[in-house]
């Protein structure tokens, strides 16, 4: 048999270490890159860098937000699960309203899934939130209409819109991309069918605190 290391800090180094060694992080600053890195050690797919997307002030943003104490709004409870708490700066709500007693009949008055019909229950909490949706395209894509549909609804400080699939996932991250700046937030996306819930809990974890353990 192999001999394996037990430390668990060296496992990280060495691994963060493998992980800027054979990425291509040139795309980002030093505060996207240490977000960057944590997502692809979830992923264990080196390549999922040329598919991460950034805008500008992302970070800043999400950071700032949660030293505000402002909430983690997500659309999965394997996204709430997956943060660990011992990082949130200031205690932070982590939401999620998919098993909220009002979603079913929601979903059957608006015509879709329950991820989505969800979103709406969001709208008294999400003014400087951090969004997380790690599993429904359905559910970013509806927050994508809810929020054009009326310039002077809250805008979240941040969304991580990250979800995974074969139907609909790598078309509301590129409209994720693509609208951002017209709605006024800042945004975190994987392009593509690559996305999910470990990814999108690496990202708010290493966004809830600078503090990393780095090669």
């Amino acid at each position: 048999m192999h001999s394996y290391i037990t430390d668990g800090n060296e496992i990280y180094r060495q691994s963060f270490a493998m992980i800027r060694e054979e990425s291509d992080l040139s795309r980002f600053d030093d505060l996207q890159a240490q977000v960057a890195v944590r997502m692809i050690h979830a992923a264990g797919q080196t390549d999922l860098a040329e598919d991460i997307e950034f805008s500008d002030g992302l970070v800043p943003a999400a950071r700032g937000a949660l030293q505000a104490g402002k909430p983690i709004i997500t659309d999965v409870n394997m996204v709430a699960s997956g943060v660990t708490r011992k990082r949130l700066p200031a205690d932070n709500d982590v939401l999620c309203f998919l098993r909220d007693a009002r979603v079913p009949e929601l979903a059957q008055q608006l015509g879709t899934t329950r991820s989505a019909a969800a979103v709406e229950l969001w709208a008294p909490l999400i003014d400087g939130a951090v969004v997380a949706v790690g599993n429904a395209p359905t559910a970013l894509v509806h927050l994508l209409q809810w929020l054009a549909a009326d310039n002077s609804r809250p805008r979240p400080a941040a969304v991580l819109g990250i979800p995974v699939g074969f139907v609909g996932a790598a078309e509301s991250k590129a409209d994720l991309a693509n609208v951002a700046a017209d709605l006024g937030i800042e945004f975190l996306t994987v392009h593509g069918r690559r996305g999910g819930s470990a990814i999108t809990c690496a990202a708010i974890n290493a966004l809830a605190t600078a503090q990393e353990i780095l090669p």
